[in-house]
């Protein structure tokens, strides 16, 4: 019975990471715009999808076949897991988890077989996205329930003040809102509607009039990239705003961190690891937007936008009282 325990706790961390991996490749699929390289599905140019051949996956192909491959072992991975969740001692809510965790990784395929079906619109386009990084949040969730962490956590009496819950729920929310955000730019081409750091549009702030968009437009002439709405501006610099937004809810769980956690290893080290993450996505977006949406940079933009939601989720989750029903206590504030 431990050596199972062992082996699902490790396979749903192996699950985290490969749908990390997933969701690069989509990512790839977008910068390389190889969506519709394959203009069929469930079948591949005819083929059944594991029988391609590997001697024609060349160009666009080889990045949404891949994904199309690697999305495919995910959610067989899924099945296996939520079957070993049900046939294990586990609580009644890791096996509902369980579930849920396959039904959206199902609703996932049927996404992405729709956006090829229909040419890739952008509302589809980006559920597809959206759902992919909440797929992630739900596996992340069942790994760390599996977790030795939570079930040593689950007999210590911990006190942190509602104060700070709150902090790193607001955090873990304006992340997903600003990958949310970040989808809906890239869906819309609107990645390069701003195409200068630190300026916006020729100054340092945006006068959001003709004359801002006359310039960006005559850049992207020059560049010869087709022209920008004012929508597609505003779309772009809403995304650089709520990347500040952040940042600043960063500095201040890091002021309450210092001044009351720091004897927390798990918080103090998950902290860490996500202002690591986030000082390097700033870097890949400004070199996003430098170095014209080069599609490997523009794809660990994105990647790495994945694992600061996953380092605030759980942050989130080693905040959070392991007993569901005193989560709501902690979070009224006194």
């Amino acid at each position: 019975m431990q050596i199972q325990c062992v082996a699902l706790r490790r396979f749903s961390k192996f699950v985290c990471i490969l749908t990390i991996c997933l969701i690069f490749l989509g990512a790839l699929v977008k910068s390389t715009d190889s969506g519709l390289s394959v203009p069929d599905w469930p079948t591949t140019y005819g083929k059944f999808m594991f029988s391609f051949p590997l001697d024609q996956m060349v160009g666009g192909i080889k990045y949404e076949h891949t994904h199309r491959m690697l999305a495919s072992i995910v959610g067989l991975l899924t099945l296996v897991l939520c079957v070993w969740l049900w046939r294990s001692p586990v609580g009644l809510w890791l096996k509902r988890l369980g579930l849920v965790a396959f039904l959206t990784v199902v609703a996932q395929g049927v996404l992405g077989g729709l956006t090829v079906k229909f040419f890739l619109p952008v509302w589809l386009s980006m559920m597809h996205g959206v759902l992919a990084q909440t797929f992630l949040l739900i596996v992340i969730m069942i790994a760390y329930g599996l977790s030795i962490e939570f079930k040593h956590r689950k007999h210590l009496n911990e006190k942190l003040e509602s104060q700070w819950i709150w902090a790193v729920i607001a955090l873990t929310v304006l992340v997903y809102v600003q990958l949310i955000l970040g989808n809906w730019m890239r869906h819309t081409e609107s990645g390069l509607a701003i195409p200068d750091f630190p300026s916006m549009g020729g100054t340092l702030i945006p006068t959001m009039d003709h004359a801002m968009l006359n310039r960006i437009n005559s850049w992207r002439f020059e560049n010869n990239l087709n022209s920008v709405t004012m929508l597609q501006v505003c779309i772009h610099l809403l995304h650089r705003f709520w990347a500040v937004l952040i940042l600043l809810v960063l500095f201040y769980i890091n002021h309450l961190a210092i001044r009351k956690y720091l004897s927390s290893v798990f918080i103090m080290k998950t902290l860490f690891w996500i202002n690591v993450a986030v000082g390097l996505q700033i870097m890949l977006g400004i070199s996003t937007v430098l170095l014209k949406e080069e599609p490997i940079v523009t794809t660990f933009h994105v990647t790495v936008g994945a694992l600061v939601l996953s380092l605030s989720f759980l942050l989130l989750l080693r905040s959070s009282p392991c007993i569901w029903k005193t989560f709501w206590e902690h979070l009224k504030i006194k």
